[in-house]
């Protein structure tokens, strides 16, 4: 039994009539669509629409470029669907997606799909990943376009992702870093009025003011004109 065979067999590749908006002029109407569909856990998205679309560009990275567009990531279910191909072709596209697929559960979660999931900021992830909270799984280079240079970024495990999200433990993380950033400025505070009273005790004592001069004239004393001209003050 042959790849195509297989899959037919196994219900995982399928004729779907052809619905008005899929028709074009080259095929006949109401012509069936060979497509495969696979069934989309919610737990896999973690509720993000962000880490869907991921999911749906790491399927599309793994396929031929003209069978990408195909393949689609809809509520509750992975869809492929590929108009001009024949059975082997769709089969061997199925089994590139059925491999991803299974491996969902282990496919590392990126910065941004992280920081829907658990409503973050990235300075949070930054910080987070820096200190050791956030566990990275390793990291990922990329070349974006228009850039350059290549990008390096950390990646996560989807399961320490889950653990994360079960305990709420951004809530935790933001009271932990908040008491600390009160701590830090209650030091930093006790220290410059330290430093001010030191430098205060280091200054010279100020010089007293010289008590004001007494302008009051002085009595004379009778007789003084007469006791200094007998010489013996000479």
């Amino acid at each position: 039994m042959n790849d195509a065979a297989r899959f037919a067999a196994e219900g995982k590749i399928r004729a779907r009539p052809r619905s008005s908006e899929m028709t074009s002029p080259t095929d006949p109407e109401g012509s069936p669509t060979p497509s495969a569909e696979w069934d989309l856990p919610a737990a896999a998205g973690f509720g993000s629409s962000v880490r869907l679309s991921g999911i749906e560009r790491e399927i599309r990275a793994r396929l031929p470029w003209a069978q990408r567009p195909g393949l689609s990531v809809e509520t509750g279910r992975i869809v492929l669907r590929l108009p001009e191909a024949d059975a082997d072709a769709l089969a061997a596209a199925a089994r590139i997606v059925g491999e991803t697929v299974a491996r969902l559960d282990t496919l590392p979660v990126l910065p941004r799909e992280l920081e829907d999931i658990l409503a973050i900021t990235a300075h949070e992830r930054q910080k987070w990943t820096k200190d050791g909270r956030l566990q990275s799984a390793g990291t990922r280079t990329v070349k974006l376009r228009g850039r350059a240079k290549a990008v390096t970024f950390h990646v996560f495990d989807p399961r320490h992702v889950e653990d994360v999200l079960d305990r709420d433990l951004p809530s935790l993380w933001r009271e932990e870093d908040r008491q600390a950033g009160a701590e830090t400025r209650r030091r930093a505070a006790a220290k410059a009025a330290e430093t001010r009273a030191g430098r205060g005790a280091g200054k010279p004592a100020a010089p007293q003011a010289r008590p004001p001069r007494d302008e009051t004239p002085r009595p004379r004393l009778e007789g003084w004109d007469a006791f200094a001209g007998t010489g013996l003050l000479r």
